[in-house]
């Protein structure tokens, strides 16, 4: 049965609804960053620019770096947008827009999608000024309540973990990126666990005007560890998508990793004075990887 037009919504252009590209919009390798003006700061590195789209917080530059085509495309914050971004980007490659149909199973396309992102350490030996590759993300977000996510036993067990810790009435989800990918992007980087938080205040345990229900809410964060056969588990940092890409892009069948510029140290109290610097290098190291 065809897509309903309310499921399935299309511009009168026939581009997906949200980020206004067509099918041929898009490269099968796709950089995210969160912030639109981080586009330009991505593709200003290419060689040339075929496209430039923008509609609400999403803006897509698609263009040539060093002969192979890539997409960069920002997000906004939150995994409500990542929920947004990762199924019309799959619609774009695995859903017939004009039959309204998905694509036979054996013709699915795999995008490969890598997160550039800003984050904050957990953990005092984590330097400002690092790069990061997440290897695990747990999200605190409600978004896989509402999908069928299979989780490993040591994702449940961390999960559930962290659940008990924060004494949380709902557990969190865990979800091991693309090794692939983490492999070819992320050596020489820190590999690292990070938290998906819903918010960037109490959340993540900043108190400005409202106190916090647990006022040691980053000391539980760092003290958190796991224990198993594959060695100890510790969190090493958190931001706002992380676990929302992880997850769906398990479900959905896409390579995934998040690559992460440490701006500040929570443990430490510092804040990176460099922090473009910071990103830029990790923009140009990633094109270089791909």
């Amino acid at each position: 049965m065809p897509i309903p037009e309310s499921e399935l919504i299309l511009n009168k252009d026939g581009s997906i609804y949200h980020l206004n590209l067509l099918p041929d919009h898009i490269s099968d390798t796709i950089i995210t960053v969160g912030d639109p003006e981080r586009v330009p700061m991505v593709s200003r590195h290419f060689d040339s620019i075929e496209t430039q789209i923008h509609k609400r917080e999403f803006v897509t530059h698609v263009g040539y770096y060093k002969g192979k085509r890539l997409t960069v495309i920002s997000t906004g914050m939150g995994t409500d947008n990542i929920d947004i971004l990762l199924n019309e980007l799959d619609a774009l490659v695995n859903i017939d827009f004009v039959g309204r149909e998905p694509c036979p199973h054996d013709e699915r396309i795999q995008l490969r999608i890598v997160r550039i992102g800003t984050s904050g350490a957990l953990q005092a030996d984590i330097p400002v000024g690092s790069h990061l590759v997440t290897e695990h993300a747990v999200g605190l977000d409600s978004l896989m309540q509402f999908y069928p996510l299979v989780e490993t036993g040591l994702e449940v067990e961390v999960a559930t973990g962290i659940q008990e810790a924060l004494q949380l009435p709902y557990r969190p989800y865990c979800v091991r990126g693309s090794d692939l990918l983490r492999e070819q992007l992320g050596k020489d980087m820190v590999v690292g666990n990070t938290l998906t938080c819903p918010g960037f205040y109490g959340p993540q345990g900043r108190v400005l005007r409202l106190d916090l229900r647990q006022p040691d809410l980053i000391q539980q964060f760092q003290n958190f560890r796991h224990q198993s056969a594959e060695g100890e588990l510790r969190l090493t940092n958190f931001e706002m998508e992380t676990a929302g890409y992880y997850a769906l892009g398990r479900l959905l069948g896409h390579e995934v990793v998040s690559l992460n510029a440490i701006v500040a140290n929570r443990a430490t109290g510092e804040f990176a004075t460099n922090s473009e610097d910071v990103i830029n290098d990790l923009i140009v190291k990633t094109l270089d990887r791909l």
